[in-house]
């Protein structure tokens, strides 16, 4: 097979696997933007009342899909509004574009509900850790918010209404969707599925260092290429979840925008990181498949 014919039929099939799921990802984004837009001042209030069961509100409200709660987050933390317990309880549990991903590819419910099941748990104990281990609440150098601002710059286009946000985000994963599964593709066309995964699990720990690296990119498409690799049996569970849990979407960028202690900042990058490698590992020794 000519290398003309490799990327003839690597884009053909990325075409029409895309297409395949672009109908049922353009209502799912309809439905998660009208719930956000009627919802989110309601999810941020209950948030910065929840006191000291702060991790497990931020937990369950962090698996809502998209990454705007975890910006929020960002925001309330940077104000002393909710603890550090509740920041990383918000974004370990935050699912972003993997929810979506899961629901078009047919993933059985019980798988689905068992990963957003596995991170928001995650998500709590380790805000409740982190809380007991500090002691103390955030602090309050500035009560001032720019989510708008960073929503803004990150295209997030918060003020079009729902039609036109759902059509927006729509477009954009649609196109890292498509643009996945070409390279993807043409990776399996050429040194073969088997061999790729092999790059995951012959050495014990680095698939999960890796995923969880990866995670940690303040993009959508981060959890796009963790969950498809996930799904064509690349990664194993517990590579995939390093990467899910290290991920938060543009929660770490607009942490690192809006909150002036760089200290902080690094702390929360640098625990996020191997808080998703720790409970990785773990999940594989323990051989959990979901």
């Amino acid at each position: 097979m000519s290398f003309f014919d490799v990327v003839f039929d690597a884009f053909a099939d990325a075409a029409i696997d895309t297409l395949k799921v672009a109908p049922f990802l353009f209502l799912i984004y309809f439905l998660m933007e009208l719930i956000e837009h009627k919802a989110g001042d309601g999810a941020n209030l209950v948030i910065m009342r929840s006191g000291k069961i702060g991790p497990v509100i931020g937990g369950l409200l962090g698996a809502v899909p998209q990454c705007g709660f975890s910006a929020a987050c960002s925001g309330l933390y940077s104000g002393g509004l909710i603890t550090l317990g509740t920041l990383f309880a918000v974004f370990l549990s935050t699912s972003d574009e993997m929810l979506p991903i899961l629901l078009t590819s047919g993933a059985p419910i019980t798988k689905i509900l068992k990963i957003i099941g596995t991170k928001v748990l995650i998500g709590i104990i380790f805000g409740f850790i982190i809380d007991i281990v500090i002691r103390k609440k955030n602090h309050d150098d500035s009560h001032e918010n720019h989510i708008h601002e960073m929503c803004e710059h990150e295209g997030c286009r918060c003020e079009r209404g729902v039609l036109l946000s759902a059509l927006y985000h729509f477009l954009k994963i649609i196109g890292y969707i498509f643009a996945f599964s070409f390279l993807l593709n043409m990776v399996i066309m050429g040194i073969g599925e088997e061999k790729l995964a092999l790059l995951f699990v012959s050495i014990p720990v680095v698939g999960s260092l890796i995923s969880a690296l990866v995670g940690l990119i303040p993009n959508c498409a981060s959890s796009i290429v963790i969950t498809n690799l996930y799904l064509n049996g690349i990664i194993s569970s517990g590579v995939m979840m390093s990467g899910l849990l290290a991920g938060s979407g543009i929660g770490l960028a607009v942490l690192f925008r809006v909150n002036k202690n760089i200290k902080q900042n690094v702390f929360v990058t640098v625990a996020l990181y191997l808080a998703g490698v720790l409970f990785g590992v773990i999940i594989d020794l323990l051989g959990i498949v979901f």
